[in-house]
């Protein structure tokens, strides 16, 4: 069954309620209207605050934009890219790709011309939908873009090569086309993050989205009753598929194009969310506010706020237990999952394993794990190996790198890279990127443990730990950290602070800088191994 008879379930039982809410913060009126009262009044804005959508016209967009396919041409397994902000065409544009038995192709909206030409040549992207915000870097690039015949332009200010997207499919039928779609068939090409080298195209299934879809409304018990708070990007499996348990629970999604904490609690409020994924970054904002007296809680609505729950990263056990002292009446789950096994779910904590948070968890609903040597042999009970998962949700192949697919693939299961160990309750523990480990004198350091406890620090905001050359020792840990706004932090505080680590893991050198990471919440350590690698370190010996 493809994910798209969920879609039409929801039309022809729940026509008229509402599926999708866009929120523009950016545009709020200065003053205290509500987003619901001042969407009343901006009907001859070109840009809207707050735009909705029920489940009936989402889906009956889907059919007009399966058959605007048709109609240019498409054939079943064709590629189709996206290339958006959130907005609330983007779901309709993926679901009427999937119904027109096409490939949808997501794309990162931080994608560069020149990354927008490679992925879409090497995902052989026949049609492009794409939205102003793109429109000079993809003109920048066209003339290479040999593979493209059509251009659809979601948005004002059409440019001269690309067709209306609004104008296009208005005169489409509604109705579905008889293009009959089986679990094995094709389903969507993702793009991995990018973290350790230029993007590979994954290849998913239909049954993929299937899995991801149930995975997700068992883990969190989404019903019809809750409302979902998406702010990731949708062109990420992680933000699409943790949405797919509102599609399964025919409930309302909130899709908010900005994270000030400000916006956060402000659509939490006004939108009646119930579950809200956040990054750590943005978790910790919020905090931080809270903390700065900018934000104070009794002028929201969040009783019926009942979940929690960051995935994409690990997550420090510190940032959970600040959380859990401000919000004691929140759910709480960790989720793991990678492009190649269709973002979250294979591993998750669960909601009823607080006690173990500091874990990834379990194997998801539907998964299998375990946790092997280089030779694919499982390795003893809290010892360190590589985590391996298997499900319906593990993608078929690496599209045109069968090196690379082989690579990661041992039969039905999947090696995600990351390094893991397990307890004697069998709760998994990430360890640290395979690529990451830092060899130091002949002693493995994993940075993310080093990470973790230095965000321990009540000034500290974020940490990143890589490796940096060293003519004796190979390689020494240095942490790159990044103090509260505000706050006051020297290197000796940091470094006494770090005493309670083991001598061997304490880092090296102290940098006082900017932590980067990508959209997905992920640190990009290969930016900062490439800034400060081979190098002469300048050390700020307090920051502000």
């Amino acid at each position: 069954m493809p994910i798209t008879s969920f879609l039409e379930h929801n039309a022809r039982f729940f026509p008229d309620e509402v599926a999708l809410v866009e929120i523009n913060p950016a545009q709020r009126p200065a003053d205290e209207t509500s987003w619901r009262e001042f969407n009343l009044i901006e009907a001859a804005s070109t840009v809207k605050y707050r735009r909705e959508i029920t489940w009936l016209d989402f889906d009956r967009q889907s059919n007009r934009v399966a058959n605007l396919l048709l109609t240019r041409g498409v054939r079943k397994g064709d590629k189709i890219g996206i290339l958006l902000m959130n907005c609330l065409e983007w779901l309709p544009i993926y679901f009427g790709i999937l119904k027109a038995g096409a490939i949808a192709v997501p794309m990162n909206y931080r994608f560069s011309g020149d990354e927008i030409l490679y992925c879409t040549d090497l995902a052989d992207v026949s049609i492009l939908f794409f939205g102003p915000e793109f429109t000079e870097r993809v003109t920048s690039v066209k003339k290479h873009m040999k593979k493209i015949k059509d251009y659809f332009f979601v948005g004002p200010d059409v440019p001269p090569y690309a067709m209306n997207y609004e104008k296009m499919t208005h005169y489409c039928s509604l109705f579905a086309p008889p293009i009959y779609v089986t679990d094995d068939d094709d389903a969507a090409i993702y793009f991995s993050s990018g973290t350790t080298g230029f993007p590979k195209a994954i290849l998913h299934a239909h049954h993929s989205l299937m899995r991801a879809a149930i995975t997700e409304q068992k883990h969190h018990e989404q019903t019809h009753d809750d409302v979902f708070l998406c702010i990731p990007p949708l062109y990420h499996t992680g933000a699409k598929m943790h949405w797919f348990g509102s599609l399964v629970s025919s409930s309302k999604a909130v899709l908010l194009r900005g994270v000030k904490p400000e916006w956060i609690l402000r659509a939490v409020s006004e939108e009646h969310v119930s579950i809200v994924w956040l990054l750590v970054p943005w978790a910790q904002d919020i905090l931080d506010a809270l903390d700065r007296g900018e934000l104070a809680l009794e002028q929201y609505q969040l009783e019926q706020w009942r979940l929690m729950h960051i995935g994409a990263q690990p997550v420090p056990p510190s940032l959970i237990r600040r959380w859990k002292k401000v919000f004691p009446n929140h759910c709480y789950d960790t989720n793991y999952g990678l492009s190649e096994s269709i973002g979250p779910g294979c591993v998750h904590l669960g909601m009823e394993n607080i006690r173990k948070v500091g874990a990834i968890g379990i194997p998801g609903y539907g998964w299998e794990t375990k946790i092997v040597d280089s030779d694919f042999n499982e390795v003893p009970q809290g010892s360190v190996g590589e985590l391996a998962v298997k499900g319906d949700g593990v993608m078929k192949c690496y599209y045109k790198n069968p090196e690379a697919t082989a690579e990661v693939m041992r039969g039905e299961w999947l090696l995600t890279g990351d390094m893991a160990k397990m307890d004697k309750d069998g709760f998994i523990y990430l360890v640290d990127r395979k690529k990451d480990v830092i060899i130091t004198g002949g002693e493995n350091l994993y940075p993310v443990q080093i990470e973790d406890f230095i965000r321990g620090y009540d000034k500290v905001k974020d940490c990143a730990v890589i490796g940096l050359p060293d003519t004796r020792l190979g390689e020494i840990a240095a942490a790159i950290i990044e103090i509260k706004e505000g706050v006051e932090c020297t290197k000796d505080e940091i470094e006494k602070f770090c005493l309670g680590m083991p001598r061997y893991k304490r880092p090296r050198k102290i940098i006082f800088a900017p932590v980067p990471r990508n959209a997905t919440g992920k640190i990009e350590k290969p930016a900062l191994r490439q800034q400060y690698c081979g190098v002469r370190l300048v050390e700020a010996e307090t920051t502000r």
